[in-house]
């Protein structure tokens, strides 16, 4: 039985070293100056529902809300979208301004690999991409739910560890 038990403890282990994060951000930018940010409505990846959607969201927002961000439906310092991909992906990222993104816009594209999520922080008023992170074997639908929601807690926790630029001592 301790066998069996110790061998748990040592997949559980090797799972949370394999999942590794990323991040790079704009080094002109003054992240002490960002105090609210806001949701940009954006489903990108196929295979996200409403229920992961909001299980994203509500990882990255206990994250932010402990580096002093606040949430705001509008009018935002920073502008939010994620991207994510359940299997090996081409993404088209839009960002822009105003109802229905009239005005200005911007479309990158990119690659996703599977069980990555994507955050992306944009400064609206810089009109322009200020930090973006990814967290690698994240997703996993076929998980059971519950475990699925507390890999996705840790992956946000290690990845926002890095936010702002300069806040973690490596």
């Amino acid at each position: 039985m301790k066998l069996i038990t110790l061998a748990g403890f040592l997949c559980l282990a090797v799972s949370a070293m394999a999942q590794t994060v990323h991040f790079d951000y704009d080094r002109t930018a003054n992240f002490n100056g960002y105090r609210t940010y806001q949701w940009v409505d954006q489903r990108t990846g196929l295979g996200i529902d409403q229920l992961t959607d909001q299980n994203i969201k509500r990882a990255v927002d206990q994250q932010l809300v402990l580096k002093g961000l606040q949430r705001v439906e509008s009018g935002g310092d920073l502008q939010l979208t994620y991207q994510t991909a359940l299997n090996h992906e081409k993404q088209f990222n839009a960002f822009g301004s105003g109802p229905r993104w009239n005005g200005w816009g911007q479309v990158n594209t990119s690659t996703i690999e599977v069980g990555k999520l994507v955050v992306d922080l944009y400064d609206p008023a810089k009109k322009q991409l200020v930090w973006r992170g990814d967290a690698e074997k994240t997703l996993d639908i076929k998980k059971d739910p519950d475990k699925n929601y507390r890999n996705l807690e840790k992956a946000m926790a290690k990845l926002f560890k890095n936010y702002p630029p300069g806040s973690s001592k490596k």
